[in-house]
C-alpha cells in the first residue's frame, strides 16, 4: 500500500509540474536574456544526458562523439551520425 501511495504522489507531483510549466510559460519575456537562455536549455539538457555516458565509456568514447559530431555537422543527417558512433563503440568493445 505504501508503494502504490508513492506511485501516486508522484504521477500528481510529475502532472503538477508539467501543467504548471505550460502555464507559466505564457508569462515569459519574448525577447532578450530570457528567451536566449530558453533558446539554448535543449542543448544544454541533451549534454547533461550524454555527457557521463560519454566520460564513462573513456578515450573511445570521446572518439566516437568527436565523429558523431562531425559526421552530424558534415553531412546533417542524426541517423548516419548516430550509426557510426555506435560503430566505433561496436569496434572497440569487441576488436580492440
Amino acid at each position: 500500500m505504501p508503494a502504490l501511495i508513492t506511485i501516486a504522489a508522484a504521477a500528481i507531483i510529475t502532472y503538477i509540474l508539467r501543467i504548471g510549466g505550460l502555464l507559466l510559460s505564457d508569462k515569459l519575456p519574448r525577447t532578450g536574456n530570457v528567451k536566449t537562455f530558453m533558446d539554448t536549455l535543449p542543448g544544454t539538457i541533451l549534454i547533461s544526458l550524454v555527457a557521463p555516458g560519454i566520460i564513462a565509456a573513456g578515450f573511445w568514447g570521446l572518439i566516437a562523439a568527436f565523429f558523431t559530431g562531425l559526421c552530424a555537422y558534415k553531412t546533417g543527417n542524426v541517423f548516419m551520425s548516430m550509426l557510426i558512433g555506435i560503430g566505433i563503440i561496436i569496434l572497440q568493445r569487441n576488436f580492440l
